[in-house]
């Protein structure tokens, strides 16, 4: 016990009195305070005292799908900011194969009593993919937010990307640099938003009086190593420019290209999604379509938190304008 209100007492630099009123349900003690103390009793893994089990942790799962998308760490950080200003401290809950399942994460995260959960990609974007955990939470009336894509039949608030928009800029673009036969790297066939982006480049192709074929649309593992497998498959059919799902993906676009002997942009161009960290840093610079990682992830916390508050004005998708970032890894088709 001694042990216990030190570590609790350093962790939010207050005296181990002040600690122990708030574990005893002693008055003289701040609502910041308290809260801090019970945080601090949550994050270092100690159960709180039976008379303080009923509140919620100041404690928000992110669950994330992966990190080596620069994207999610991106991500993370800046819902975690915003998280911290609001005096919520987030658990990181990050899927590796093999590893935790994102159900078991819930699990978890219910057991610690946290205050709710944001799941920054993940199953239920998947539309094959076990839902159950999603339900769960629902039934617990435990605040969710998702990014990316919403479930069918359940009432989370959603923030994304608008793919659509997203799809179409890369499309005109290369069409207006003079492209006539362009390809399409996307996720898995049941992944939501890589369906939002299938069916935006047919729309974007039919306005343009062009023709996307299905040997020009490659459906992929969201890696590097995907996109360059994607992109051989493409190459075969005469692509002159790739849209990717991803940057990761796009820069595998640009490996395989390389590997076959072509230059990018002077034989393939290429164009990916997200801006994530570092695409001025390749070569050829990444032309991508930027996502507003700001605005997005401070608008997921004000969703949450309204939630928490015991607000659910906004139960639909909230979609966020994304920017063509324009660099040198695309230019007109070489003419033959």
């Amino acid at each position: 016990m001694t042990r216990r209100l030190a570590q609790v007492a350093k962790k939010v630099g207050v005296s181990e009195a002040t600690v122990s009123r708030v574990l005893n349900g002693k008055p003289g003690v701040s609502e910041a305070t308290r809260q801090s103390v019970l945080t601090a009793l949550d994050v270092l893994g100690y159960e709180r005292p039976t008379q303080l089990r009923g509140e919620r942790a100041r404690l928000v799962g992110l669950v994330l799908p992966e990190l080596q998308n620069p994207i999610f760490p991106a991500l993370a950080e800046v819902i975690g900011g915003a998280l911290a200003q609001q005096g919520l401290t987030p658990v990181l809950c990050t899927q590796t194969k093999g590893g935790v399942s994102e159900a078991d994460y819930v699990d978890l995260l219910l057991q610690q009593q946290v205050s709710g959960v944001i799941f920054a990609g993940g199953l239920f974007a998947q539309a094959d993919a076990p839902h159950e955990h999603y339900h769960l939470l629902a039934e617990r009336k435990v605040p969710v937010v998702l990014v990316n894509a919403s479930i069918e039949g359940l009432d989370f608030p959603c923030v994304a990307c608008d793919d659509a928009v997203a799809v179409e800029q890369a499309w005109r673009h290369l069409a207006s640099l003079g492209h006539e036969r362009i390809g399409l790297v996307v996720g898995p066939a049941d992944h939501m938003p890589s369906r939002r982006k299938l069916e935006a480049a047919r729309a974007s192709a039919k306005v343009m009086g062009m023709e996307l074929p299905d040997a020009f649309v490659q459906p992929s593992i969201f890696s590097l190593e995907g996109g360059q497998a994607a992109t051989a498959r493409l190459l075969e059919q005469g692509v002159t420019g790739i849209v990717c799902a991803s940057d990761p993906l796009a820069l595998g676009a640009i490996r395989a290209a390389r590997r076959r002997g072509l230059s990018v942009p002077g034989d393939v161009s290429v164009v990916g999604f997200d801006d994530s960290a570092f695409m001025t840093c390749t070569e050829p610079p990444l032309t991508t379509v930027r996502q507003p990682i700001e605005a997005m992830g401070r608008a997921v916390v004000d969703l949450l938190c309204a939630q928490i508050e015991g607000s659910h004005s906004h139960l639909g998708e909230l979609l966020f304008e994304p920017e063509l970032v324009v660099r040198g890894s695309t230019a007109p088709p070489r003419t033959r």
